[in-house]
């Protein structure tokens, strides 16, 4: 448990908090203009080449990270970092990654600082 308040924890730590509030207060904000439906604001994802670029490119770094997630989570039998699955999901991959990271911990990435 210590590794994971190391330099390198408490950063991605960071990250993620970060990673769920500041993306968090643009939805908001959204919302609140626009009204609480999802429709209109998955509409707005596709409104140009650039948002839907961008749209398809954080699909699919989501799906790679779930499928990273997975396949670390099953072969080493240390479930915690399942957690990051919904925030990647429900929040955002700049949550559900560095959460993952933080739950390996650094010692799992071969770091020691």
């Amino acid at each position: 448990m210590r590794d994971k308040f190391s330099v390198l924890g408490i950063i991605f730590l960071g990250l993620a908090i970060w990673g769920a509030i500041h993306p968090m207060l643009y939805f908001v904000s959204w919302f609140e203009e626009h009204g609480y439906s999802l429709g209109p604001m998955i509409d707005a994802w596709y409104v140009n080449d650039a948002t839907s670029g961008l749209v398809w490119d954080l699909t699919i770094a989501a799906i790679a990270l779930t499928v990273w997630i997975l396949a670390e989570c099953i072969s080493e039998r240390r479930w915690l970092g399942l957690l990051a699955i919904p925030a990647t999901f429900m929040i955002g991959v700049s949550c559900g990654l560095p959460l993952f990271l933080f739950l390996r911990g650094p010692r799992q990435a071969g770091l020691r600082f």
